[in-house]
């Protein structure tokens, strides 16, 4: 993408036929570059998955607890930021209950060319 990007700014800068140059580079890079379907794969399942679970409860310690009686009744209550602790990553879980332990990006190998 950034070279893709890179290339367009270039022609908006000096315009045509010499942008052809950057635009010709990015499309031989790209054609070149390994490819994967991993993100559209992820993206897939996981909008499939929002949409059949769109009703299912957010997790009571990922829910902010804005009045006294959201934090007597649990909401926030447990949460681990993980900027101060790396370990909550792996260990807190963020999913509703009917998504638990499901992961949507699995990389892959990818072809080459």
């Amino acid at each position: 993408m950034v070279q893709a990007a890179a290339a367009a700014d270039i022609v908006r800068l000096i315009g045509l036929p010499e942008g052809l140059f950057p635009l010709s580079q990015a499309t031989i890079y790209l054609a070149q570059a390994p490819k994967s379907n991993s993100v559209k794969s992820a993206y897939q399942a996981a909008a499939i998955d929002a949409q059949e679970t769109a009703r299912e409860p957010v997790p009571l310690h990922l829910r902010n607890a804005a009045t006294p009686l959201m934090k007597h009744v649990g909401y926030g209550k447990e949460y681990r930021y993980v900027h101060d602790d790396p370990a909550a990553k792996d260990e807190m879980e963020c999913l509703p209950e009917k998504l638990r332990g499901r992961k949507y990006f699995e990389p892959e190998n990818t072809n080459e060319g």
